[in-house]
């Protein structure tokens, strides 16, 4: 069994925390608030199966004692197990589809920052991933696209199921090119076939799909503009809409395409000033108004935001709700951490926090005392911290799945949506200085939005230290993916 040694486990540690990010202070004036309380962490897992390998600490740590003694190494699993895994790394996304001769895919971006990770990625090689799913068990690499936005898409990969359109902006926080790349995955998922490589868009981050797949949004969150872009006609975009001075991060559609739901990391002023959930009347881009207008209709914020990330609608008997996720675990210094809430958007004008959605290892003031030790726990970008989380279907989830950095993959059920609870966990913890790829790799970095096999009962999910996972639930877990 591998050990690391704590001085050197300081050293890397004390290494990753000269890479911290500085902002100035929080403000958040002008925006409505959710209700003035201190969140809870959602109650623990019960781990039910023989073979789980529970954590040893407090829900969602790795401590450092784990790293020293080799613990970490084996992982930590609670009713879910390890299916198959393939690669070496991953980036934020990972989607699914399936095709029109019912082959279905996997696709995920293997970098988290271009050009960071040109020198860690030399086995499955620069850009998004394609892998064939027809076997689970047995993911095969089928493709790699190394189109522009492809090798830098950064949060943006999407896949529109409608169209069979896989789509994504280059962009991160260096570049500011704005190239589209637009596939075509519905003929034969395996082989993406490149419909068009342009500069119809600005300033790539995030972005989002009307469910009808004819307007790619794109939000540039360092660039400070949101764009629209035409895509009918995938071989000929257009760019249709665009507005700057905005800090605009994830950017999420109603199904008819005329409300979107974004994720704010901040005004005009700078950088998380006025953070939260902003809801956005786009449907005079959606009609192709000339000259069209985007009107706010509402903003929301809440007592621990630290950046939101995106927000995921979904229903409940008819009901309009938002999973909204925020990441950064330490972002000025005072390890306000976000986590995730679901959000009640019936109401467009006036949206509500219902519920938290946390562990105990985002507590406030867990970042004093040893636990600032925990390999990663210093990073801001890093940390525990969420990043994404997704259902599996739009019409009444029961549960959700969560990407939160150095605690892994975990697993929610909402079957009452104002108290959650915590149903299974996966985490494979890198340990420091082992990986022949990221040699300095500290911990686990579960950054990528899950997706899910509904009928097998899996979710698939990439770590940016580790390659892309297939994981299986068990238990109760397992029961909860039924329709």
């Amino acid at each position: 069994m591998q050990t690391v040694s704590r001085p050197a486990v300081r050293r890397l540690l004390l290494a990753a925390a000269s890479l911290a990010l500085t902002a100035g202070t929080l403000s958040v004036a002008g925006l409505g608030t959710a209700a003035d309380v201190e969140p809870r962490p959602t109650p623990q897992a019960r781990c039910q199966g023989a073979k789980d390998l529970p954590e040893t600490d407090i829900q969602g740590r790795v401590p450092l004692a784990d790293y020293v003694s080799g613990r970490a190494a084996q992982g930590y699993r609670c009713n879910a197990a390890q299916i198959a895994h393939h690669g070496t790394s991953g980036g934020f996304k990972v989607e699914r589809y399936t095709d029109r001769q019912g082959r279905t895919c996997a696709y995920y971006d293997s970098t988290l920052l271009f050009p960071r990770d040109v020198l860690f990625n030399a086995v499955e090689g620069l850009g998004v991933i394609a892998l064939d799913m027809t076997d689970p068990r047995n993911p095969v690499q089928t493709a790699t696209l190394t189109s522009p936005a492809m090798l830098s898409p950064h949060e943006s990969l999407l896949v529109n199921k409608r169209r069979g359109i896989l789509a994504a902006v280059l962009g991160n926080p260096a570049t500011n090119l704005g190239i589209v790349d637009l596939y075509d995955v519905g003929t034969d998922c395996r082989s993406p076939e490149l419909l068009s490589s342009t500069r119809s868009a600005a300033f790539g981050h995030e972005s989002g799909f009307a469910r009808d797949g004819r307007t790619f949004w794109v939000a540039g969150t360092t660039g400070g503009n949101l764009t629209a872009v035409d895509i009918s006609d995938p071989r000929e975009p257009v760019q249709v809409f665009e507005q700057t001075g905005v800090r605009y991060h994830g950017l999420r559609l109603s199904r008819d395409g005329r409300t979107m739901y974004v994720a704010v990391t901040g005004g005009s002023e700078g950088a998380m000033s006025t953070a939260g959930l902003r809801v956005l009347d786009v449907s005079q881009v959606q009609d192709r108004r000339p000259d069209p207008d985007v009107e706010v209709v509402s903003d929301l914020t809440w007592k621990t935001v630290s950046i939101p990330q995106s927000a995921e609608p979904f229903t409940r008997r008819g009901r309009d709700y938002l999973l909204e996720t925020d990441e950064y675990a330490d972002y000025q210094g005072d390890r306000e951490i976000g986590a995730a809430r679901i959000i009640d958007i019936e109401d467009p004008k006036r949206p509500k926090v219902v519920s938290d959605i946390r562990l105990a290892v985002h507590e406030a003031g867990f970042g004093s005392g040893e636990q600032a030790l925990d390999p990663g726990a210093l990073i801001p970008v890093q940390g525990y911290a969420s990043h994404y989380c997704s259902v599996p279907y739009v019409k009444n989830p029961k549960i959700v799945a969560c990407s939160m950095i150095l605690s892994g993959l975990r697993i929610f059920d909402i079957s009452d949506l104002r108290r959650p609870r915590e149903i299974a966990y996966f985490n494979r913890p890198v340990l420091p200085g082992s990986g022949t790829l990221q040699p300095t790799a500290l911990g686990a970095f579960a950054m990528a939005r899950p997706a899910w096999d509904v009928k097998r009962r899996h979710v698939w999910y990439s770590d940016g230290n580790s390659g892309f996972y297939v994981v299986a639930l068990r238990g109760p877990a397992r029961k909860l993916l039924r329709r």
